[in-house]
């Protein structure tokens, strides 16, 4: 068989879409003889018709115009997912970024003065009025927010840790080595499952800056544990002359506790305690876009904010507009449940979920004949590194297919468009509802037809 030059399938690839200069289609048409020489080696094809050449030049053309970052649906009951983008935003958030996006902006220029401003103030006053901090800054994710802290009120003095807090977040990224890149020397204390007061008092030296105690979001202690309260350890550090430090991770403004979940310490009770320094992220259970936030004392923030790094470290246009208006839903609990999606996700009743899957499983069945559905109770998760011990009780839709495997089904519903992204549990592919908006179960029911009318065969 003969394999088509590169020149001829761009000639070919002009003629099938006139509206795009020649050079545009270097690289479609080298995959395309790229395809064509993998089937052929593959014994998958003897001879090039014209009806498939064509038909994998579309497929190969869209593949190319199609944006790698793209929308995916989540029907994985993981509320926070990190792989797939944390939280999603809230309308008013999205408005107010695009918004930023498209035209000119204020981002540092002060419209009073008619000079140049901060960036920061465009938070600043939201932030400490939500949580009642004296100062506040934002940097770019929460680890920035950690390093710059340290480095800036610990550098070349040591820290004292609990064994049982080092922890180590996504893409092994440790509390040790944000440490070490901070210039700080790390004094850990304690032991893994048990810290003590005596632990921490013992180990402060002339050469100590600060009692850092880090939120186990994505782990718990269980059983025979001990550890120092954030209050007792603001007491020493009064009492040394040290800073007091706290690493929230996931940082929150509403109490969970009062809706039923498990008792999630939240900024403000951190901050009411005397904390020096809180730092958290904007994303997670927050609910905006990622961003690393820093709320204490004013003059250590003012400090933060002069060192070197913030330069590098700092944030962009569109995540502010995105925060503010984040931050601007939580002047009133009520609105904020309401607006932001990953608090209306994680509070949603479980019998609101079910009312979702039986629309879903009952349109599934209605259109298609070639696999089984069926409603299936689950548990969900917060995901995110935050809340590790809570469960969220939910309802899934299980499929079966006599043809193909969970794990197979899993794999070609990644590869619908948009992709579905579902989880297997005991042998059954499950599509939870918790994360899946209304508009998206149209969706759901479409790939599952164009799988039943066009196959699963992959060219």
């Amino acid at each position: 068989m003969r394999i088509p030059a590169v020149h001829e399938i761009k000639r070919k690839f002009t003629e099938l879409y006139p509206d795009y200069p020649e050079s545009y289609f270097t690289n479609p048409a080298r995959r395309v003889v790229s395809k064509i020489r993998e089937l052929w080696k593959r014994g998958k094809i003897s001879e090039l018709k014209e009806e498939f050449l064509l038909k994998l030049m579309q497929e190969v053309f869209t593949e190319y115009e199609t944006p790698s970052l793209k929308r995916v649906i989540n029907a994985t009951g993981v509320v926070i997912h990190t792989n797939l983008g944390r939280s999603p935003l809230s309308e008013e958030a999205i408005t107010q970024l695009v918004c930023v996006a498209k035209y000119y902006s204020n981002l540092e220029y002060d419209l009073t003065k008619g000079k140049r401003g901060s960036r920061y103030v465009h938070v600043e006053e939201i932030l400490k009025e939500i949580t009642g901090a004296e100062g506040a800054l934002v940097v770019n994710n929460n680890a920035a927010a950690v390093l710059i802290s340290l480095n800036t009120l610990a550098k070349g003095k040591e820290v004292i840790v609990s064994r049982g807090e080092l922890v180590e977040i996504g893409g092994s990224f440790r509390i040790p080595e944000v440490m070490k890149w901070a210039g700080c020397i790390l004094r850990e204390v304690g032991t893994t499952n048990k810290t003590h007061f005596f632990d921490y008092e013992d180990a402060i030296t002339e050469n100590t800056a600060m009692l850092l105690k880090v939120h186990r979001s994505n782990f718990a202690l269980v059983g025979f544990t001990k550890e120092v309260s954030t209050e007792d350890l603001v007491a020493l550090g009064k009492k040394y002359g040290l800073y007091v430090m706290k690493d929230l991770g996931s940082g929150c403004f509403i109490d969970f506790s009062k809706y039923g979940y498990l008792k999630e310490p939240t900024v403000q009770e951190v901050l009411r305690a005397g904390v020096d320094v809180v730092t958290f992220s904007g994303d997670k259970l927050l609910g905006g876009p990622q961003a690393g936030i820093i709320l204490g004392k004013k003059e250590l923030i003012d400090k933060i904010r002069k060192n070197p790094l913030n330069r590098a470290l700092r944030i962009d246009k569109l995540t502010l507009a995105g925060l503010e208006a984040t931050l601007r839903l939580y002047r009133d609990e009520k609105i904020a449940i309401e607006h932001i999606p990953i608090l209306k996700m994680i509070l949603t009743p479980e019998e609101e979920l079910l009312k979702r899957a039986k629309k879903l499983l009952r349109k599934l069945k209605r259109a298609i004949k070639s696999f089984t559905f069926e409603l299936i109770k689950t548990t969900g998760k917060t995901g995110g590194g935050a809340l590790p011990l809570l469960e969220l009780p939910s309802w899934a839709v299980g499929v079966k297919s006599s043809s193909l495997s969970p794990s197979q089904l899993q794999e070609i519903l990644r590869e619908v468009r948009p992709p579905i992204i579902a989880r297997v549990e005991q042998d059954v592919l499950l599509l939870d509802l918790r994360c899946v908006f209304e508009e998206e179960i149209p969706l759901i029911v479409r790939a599952f037809k164009e799988l039943e009318v066009y196959g699963t065969e992959k060219v």
